[in-house]
């Protein structure tokens, strides 16, 4: 598989991989939570530990595993810094990573509970994270927002009901 060689879309992996999975495991931890009938207060708590402690776990794993492809083939390190390469993973999975906890932020103003926004953020993030991405892989908008929504609502959905049924039989 070989990167575009320039811009941003050198790092279009990275990114694409830590917008989704930071979107989706923030949401999928709001989930659990709102599943398992927590309290709003732990379910920011959680989101919040996951974004940052995550965040640095998929950036940490991309940059070794990048720089262990490099090595392995017998590539220079310098040449290709993965290092740049974790960091995009890192940047991508705290910014759209957030959009889910931003519903804490509106709930107070709106009145409206803090869930459903999560729920509409985490959406509205997916969407254009996919819209972006179609901008570089040479795919349709809404194929490529449909693709990205689809990962996140089923990882959402799974880790609710998980949380439900650990709830049922948690102490």
């Amino acid at each position: 598989m070989t990167r575009p060689a320039t811009g941003f879309g050198h790092y279009l992996r990275d990114m694409v991989y830590g917008a989704l999975d930071g979107v989706i495991t923030t949401m999928a931890i709001l989930s659990g939570s709102q599943g398992a009938a927590l309290s709003a207060r732990i379910g920011l708590i959680l989101g919040l530990a996951n974004l940052i402690g995550d965040g640095i776990s998929m950036g940490a794993s991309n940059y070794l595993g990048l720089r262990s492809e490099i090595e392995q083939a017998g590539g220079s390190v310098a040449a290709e810094a993965p290092w740049r390469h974790g960091l995009a993973t890192v940047a991508a999975f705290v910014l759209v990573g957030a959009f889910p906890l931003v519903g804490y932020l509106v709930a107070p103003l709106t009145g409206v509970a803090v869930f459903p926004l999560a729920i509409g953020f985490s959406t509205v993030a997916l969407l254009v994270a996919g819209i972006v991405r179609a901008a570089f892989v040479g795919k349709t908008a809404w194929r490529s927002a449909i693709e990205m929504l689809a990962v996140g609502a089923l990882a959402g959905g799974a880790a609710y009901l998980v949380g439900r049924v650990a709830a049922s039989f948690a102490p």
